[in-house]
């Protein structure tokens, strides 16, 4: 499964990265919107996981350009602000198929990559 990381702080980014390059996981990891963009604009992925405190990026241009690269990529969203804890970012974000609030544990994200990689577009529950 190829997955993109999007994580501007280069320590989570690479926890994040080796975990899922342990189960087996092509991943990818973009510390900006420029690269990430770069990366969409050439590779069709199967999961984002993004991180919408990521500095100098806007997560609404990252998530419309990769859905429109890929409409049935799946976005999980990972934050420490609990701004969108109402659920609004599933409104902004409509790939949107899971949100973590950090500090999250790298097997809780993987298990949400392994369930909305492999299964495509599935619904919120």
């Amino acid at each position: 499964m190829k997955v993109l990381v999007i994580e501007s702080d280069a320590d989570l980014g690479a926890l994040w990265t080796r975990h899922l390059e342990r189960l087996g996981n092509d991943v990818i990891l973009a510390p900006t919107e420029k690269e990430a963009i770069d990366r969409l604009r050439f590779v069709a992925f199967d999961v984002l996981v993004l991180d919408i405190t990521t500095k100098d990026a806007s997560v609404l241009a990252i998530s419309d350009f990769a859905t429109y690269r890929n409409p049935d990529v799946a976005i999980i969203i990972v934050t420490a602000n609990s701004f969108f804890s109402d659920g609004s970012i599933f409104e902004l974000i409509p790939n949107a198929r899971g949100y973590l609030h950090s500090p999250i544990k790298p097997d809780d994200l993987a298990a949400l990559v392994e369930h909305y990689g492999r299964n495509g577009k599935q619904e919120i529950a």
